[in-house]
């Protein structure tokens, strides 16, 4: 077994970042009225992202982990984390609400701001124990070829690239960069090229400064 689950701690990398940046976000804004364009898409960034955190816990719950647990067998209990992942949908719909009503208020509301340091704090922690006890026996126990099916299936469930793409490779390194080109070709190195720029104009209306 020598696979590296790359894209699974990317994905926890872009999650990670933007748990801190939307709880700051929040925190900064919470009780100012903003501008109805930059509240719209402030409220879109929050719903994409509840959105994506929801569809990386699911995949991990119905594709990795039985996978995981037939490969490794008697070496590990998901019990835990799998329970971490059903505290999260609730949290996630009250930042879902939360968004809906800044929509319509044009304010971040102090509550707002309280959830989503609540799952910045919580997610990190689960990302831990995650990559902890989960990595490792990904790398000891699942193969290569199963752990290609498992990314390629999850890919096939679908997810929002031109709000995934963007944000895991804005934690990529270099030299990851380099190994997605050679491994995707053209497709990918256009993605590379293409998909950041619209993205970059998003990000700057929704964590620039108050209007």
């Amino acid at each position: 077994m020598h696979n590296e689950p790359n894209g699974l701690l990317l994905a926890h990398r872009a999650m990670l970042r933007d748990l801190d940046r939307c709880a700051a976000l929040a925190a900064r804004l919470a009780g100012t009225p903003l501008e109805r364009r930059r509240a719209t898409a402030v409220a879109a960034y929050l719903t994409d992202f509840c959105d994506s955190i929801h569809h990386h816990h699911s995949a991990e719950d119905e594709v990795l982990w039985p996978v995981l647990e037939r490969a490794a067998g008697a070496h590990v209990d998901l019990t835990e984390l799998s329970d971490d992942h059903a505290e999260l949908d609730p949290k996630l719909d009250r930042i879902r609400a939360g968004a809906a009503a800044l929509r319509e208020t044009r304010t971040v509301t102090a509550e707002l701001a309280a959830d989503l340091a609540d799952l910045r704090d919580t997610v990190r922690g689960h990302v831990t124990d995650e990559e902890r006890t989960i990595v490792p026996l990904i790398r000891r126990y699942v193969s290569d070829e199963e752990w290609n099916r498992v990314e390629a299936t999850i890919r096939k469930r679908g997810g929002k690239m031109s709000f995934e793409v963007p944000r895991i490779l804005a934690v990529s390194t270099g030299a990851e960069l380099d190994e997605a080109r050679r491994e995707g070709g053209i497709p990918v190195a256009l993605m590379i090229k293409l998909l950041p720029v619209p993205f970059r104009r998003r990000e700057a209306l929704v964590f620039g400064a108050a209007r």
